[in-house]
């Protein structure tokens, strides 16, 4: 039931549109259900109970977001160690590299008897 204070009738509400028509009954003077409802503070209230569930929803989400991310990073102890095991996993293979260009160098110094070794024959000639 649509009750219109304006010429007082009662009328069934026209179910195909949301909001009453105006030329049925201006949406101001249109009482909704019961004669003390405006149509108009209904629709008003309702956005505002939809718009306060949808931001909450939001800020929930955004809330849940961050203390995953705060339960995932570890404590600042276990940064550190973590960062400490990289350091020495990084320098161990940096020496690593190191011990097999200084290897690679020296079988080239040999090549071109730049090396003294015992092993080979021939020495490198040097004017004295």
């Amino acid at each position: 039931c649509l009750w219109c204070s304006t010429n007082k009738t009662c009328v069934d509400y026209p179910v195909r549109s949301f909001l009453p028509p105006a030329s049925l009954c201006s949406l101001s003077r249109a009482r909704w259900g019961v004669c003390w409802m405006n149509f108009e503070a209904l629709i008003i209230a309702i956005a505002v109970v939809v718009g306060l569930l949808l931001v909450s929803a939001a800020a929930l989400c955004c809330y849940c977001c961050y203390c995953r991310r705060c339960a995932k990073s570890s404590s600042p102890d276990e940064d550190e160690e973590r960062l400490a095991r990289k350091r020495e996993e990084r320098r161990l293979q940096a020496l690593q590299r190191k011990r097999e260009r200084t290897l690679q160098h020296n079988e080239i110094r040999k090549k071109y008897g730049l090396l003294q070794d015992s092993d080979n024959p021939y020495s490198r000639f040097e004017n004295e």
